[in-house]
């Protein structure tokens, strides 16, 4: 008789970390994979599954699905994003789960905590540009934000820019700067990290590397604070003036398509008819690939945003996939022993 049983690897975060999958190099290099096999035609793309349980606060559910022709692999992130969660509960904003099917027999192989790779992600593919688009020499940056997306952006930006030697950070009160500074320091020895007691202007002033990351809705960022040569990284939803992109020499996004169909300041723009196609200078693939240049001068002001791209997060949840496995990390998950009608008991479990 044939073995029906299904087994597959369920992966916590603490699994995923201690495996060492927090590895801002690992995850660029699985996104830029990605994407160039995104534009050969390897993956499959369908579009994401949106559930918003109330409209004005953007609390939401999403689905995102993507597979891997060659890799044969297929994976799902099952992701939530709750914006009033940290001031009305004190808890965070996003969690995820992913899961990973082999194409082979369609079986699961793992079910993996999704909110490491999704922030992991944001964070590689602000690095993927910043490498093609900052300055190489960099070495200050300001964040608007002190949440875990700034935090990982910084980790980010310094694996892309090694010469980054000075933080500024800006947030909505002066305790989330001070818990940024005193989670990030540690970390990054070589980087001075100031916080700014909430003042915007002083955090991003002049810098090389600007990066918003907030949930705002409603400009912060202004384009008298962004100096020639900078490089701004755009996480959030509308997070700065018009005035931002408009003094821009290129602008980049992960993919214009799908940014103009979003919230985001680029988006709204475009739907204001104060930015067309013609604005975009390229999306991130087409700088990846050498089809279009990344910065050509030392003065360019170059503008980065991603919406997120879900195959980009499965590539890099299967590389996390592979070195938690490999290092033996994660505990078997048994789906089942056998097939429904083949249990010895089923009788005793029908209801009729």
């Amino acid at each position: 008789m044939p073995d029906h049983q299904i087994h597959c690897q369920y992966f916590s975060q603490e699994d995923l970390l201690a495996a060492g999958c927090l590895d801002v190099r690992m995850a660029m290099a699985a996104a830029e994979n990605a994407l160039q096999a995104y534009e050969r035609g390897d993956v499959i793309f369908p579009d994401k599954i949106v559930q918003i349980f109330d409209d004005a606060t953007q609390e939401r559910i999403n689905c995102l699905p993507a597979t891997f022709r060659q890799e044969k692999v297929c994976g799902v992130k099952w992701v939530s994003v709750f914006p009033p969660n940290p001031v009305k509960h004190g808890i965070q904003n996003l969690s995820a789960v992913i899961i990973l099917s082999e194409i082979e027999h369609g079986f699961p192989i793992a079910f993996m905590e999704g909110t490491l790779c999704s922030n992991l992600r944001v964070g590689a593919m602000g690095a993927i540009a910043a490498k093609y688009l900052a300055r190489p020499d960099a070495r200050t940056i300001g964040l608007i934000g002190a949440g875990e997306q700034a935090k990982m952006h910084l980790l980010a930006m310094k694996t892309a820019l090694p010469s980054l030697r000075q933080c500024r950070v800006a947030a909505e009160t002066a305790a989330e700067e001070d818990q940024f500074v005193h989670e990030m320091s540690p970390i990054l020895a070589d980087v001075d990290i100031t916080a700014t007691q909430t003042d915007l202007a002083r955090a991003v002033d002049g810098v090389d590397v600007i990066v918003t990351a907030t949930s705002a809705q409603a400009p912060l960022l202004r384009a008298e604070w962004f100096a020639p040569g900078a490089f701004y990284s755009h996480v959030g939803g509308w997070e700065d003036e018009y005035a931002v992109a408009k003094q821009c020499d290129k602008i980049v996004c992960d993919d214009w398509e799908t940014v103009k169909h979003r919230t985001q300041t680029l988006s709204r723009m475009f739907q204001a008819g104060e930015l067309s196609d013609a604005d975009i200078h390229a999306n991130l693939v087409a700088i990846v690939t050498g089809q279009k240049p990344g910065r050509e001068n030392a003065d360019e002001r170059i503008y980065f945003n991603a919406v997120g791209l879900a195959y980009a997060d499965i590539a890099i949840a299967y590389a996390m996939f592979q070195r938690a496995s490999q290092a033996g990390f994660g505990q078997d998950l048994r789906i089942q022993k056998e097939m429904i009608f083949e249990h010895a008991h089923l009788r005793n479990w029908v209801r009729l």
